[in-house]
Formats: structure tokens, C-alpha cells, sequence
């Protein structure tokens, strides 16, 4: 990125049947969690928090890896979310997206087909083929 975020906030993904459960513990020990916030929740709130934890439902078959035995999103994963959730990644749309997507396409080894997959589950392909196809093309 070229700009950086002013805020942080941490995004808990959980099987959507335990996301109440999850909310309710992490609230119950005085943590500022939003549960899948609304773009006026986000604005309103969530934007004024000092270290909000948004909790959202993860989406089936996404592509995660295991990291010291924690399950943590893939990079293809972050790339494709970033596009599908404009509310909740506002910070990164627009040419910031574009920057991302570049950075990432020139820095690592991207599973263009475990992207696809994801972005077809999100029922983003063939938006999100473009977006890739811009980058590999230096478009």
C-alpha cells in the first residue's frame, strides 16, 4: 500500500453456527466485537474503536492455511476478500486495491486458480479475473 491505515481491527472469521457464541465470549471479557457490522455499524462504531474485533461468518471451502497449528486466511484468500467486501476493506479500494493486487502479483507465488475458486464462491470470478488479468498484463 501506499497509504496506510490509520485504524486497525482485527477480522475473526468462524463457522457461521458458532459467530453468536464467539461474539458473546469475546464481549463478555470487555473486547469491543461487532458482530458481521452493517456499513452504517462500521462507520458509526466500529471506526471510532481503539482495537474493534469484527467477528463474520467464513465463507465455505475458503482457502486457509495452518500457521503454528492456527488456521489463518491465505494470501489469495485477503486478495479476494479485499475486492468482495469494499465496506468492510474501504481503506483498500480504489487504486490502493490495484496497488495491492500488483505488490502481491510482483512479491509472491499466487495460486491464480485457488483465487478464481474463492472469488466463484464469493460469486466474484469473473470480476476478480479481470482484476488479476490487469496485473499480469501490466494493464
Amino acid at each position: 500500500m501506499l497509504h496506510q491505515p490509520g485504524r486497525f481491527y482485527t477480522v475473526l472469521e468462524v463457522d457461521r453456527d458458532a459467530a453468536e457464541s464467539v461474539f458473546y465470549a469475546l464481549n463478555d471479557m470487555g473486547k469491543e466485537v461487532f458482530l458481521n457490522p452493517s456499513q452504517d455499524i462500521l462507520n458509526k462504531y466500529v471506526s471510532h474503536s481503539k482495537n474493534p474485533i469484527i467477528i463474520v461468518p467464513l465463507v465455505t471451502e475458503a482457502p486457509v492455511q495452518e500457521v503454528d497449528a492456527f488456521s489463518t486466511c491465505s494470501l489469495e484468500k485477503m486478495l479476494v476478500d479485499i475486492y468482495c467486501d469494499p465496506e468492510l476493506f474501504s481503506t483498500f479500494q480504489g487504486a490502493e486495491l490495484k496497488r495491492i493486487y500488483q505488490t502481491a502479483f510482483d512479491r509472491y507465488s499466487i495460486s491464480i486458480s485457488k483465487m478464481l475458486r474463492y472469488a466463484d464462491r464469493r460469486t466474484k470470478k469473473a470480476e476478480v479475473e479481470l482484476l488479476i488479468n490487469e496485473q499480469i498484463n501490466g494493464s
